[in-house]
């Protein structure tokens, strides 16, 4: 698949190995920005990205930033629609006890581009039961 791609730093993401699911996003920034402990900031990346429909680009943290110095996404995980047009950037958040600084060109997330279908909405009186039936969180124990 292609996608287009207009990059305000002339960096595009890449797939840093063969069997990476994820692009790297590099930050794009005219001076470096400090995060502080607990603190969120929208992070640009300089990219503006046509995602043919029945694509989205799932936004997710690189494992790396997460362990070695608790930078995370604020959201978890986010979502880029297929139409959305703007400008890309990613909610950091500083989840440790040290400020931590973001120059240009650092890669601060991961895109996954995936499929997706829309579902089609049925209102019901009931939905069919099922042998889990109504068990949610933990009730399978933890052996």
């Amino acid at each position: 698949m292609k996608i287009k791609i207009k990059s305000l730093s002339g960096r595009i993401p890449e797939y840093k190995t063969a069997g990476s699911a994820g692009m790297d996003l590099a930050a794009y920034l005219d001076e470096p920005i400090t995060l502080q402990p607990m603190e969120r900031r929208l992070i640009p990346t300089g990219l503006f990205v046509e995602l043919p429909p029945g694509l989205e680009a799932q936004i997710r943290a690189r494992s790396g930033l997460s362990i070695n110095h608790g930078i995370g996404l604020v959201n978890g995980v986010g979502t880029v629609d297929s139409d959305y047009r703007g400008h890309w950037h990613v909610p950091l958040i500083n989840f440790s006890n040290e400020p931590y600084t973001i120059n240009d060109g650092d890669r601060i997330a991961q895109a996954v581009i995936v499929k997706y279908e829309r579902a089609e909405i049925e209102l019901v009186d009931e939905v069919n039961e099922t042998e889990r039936g109504e068990g949610g969180f933990g009730h399978t124990g933890i052996k």
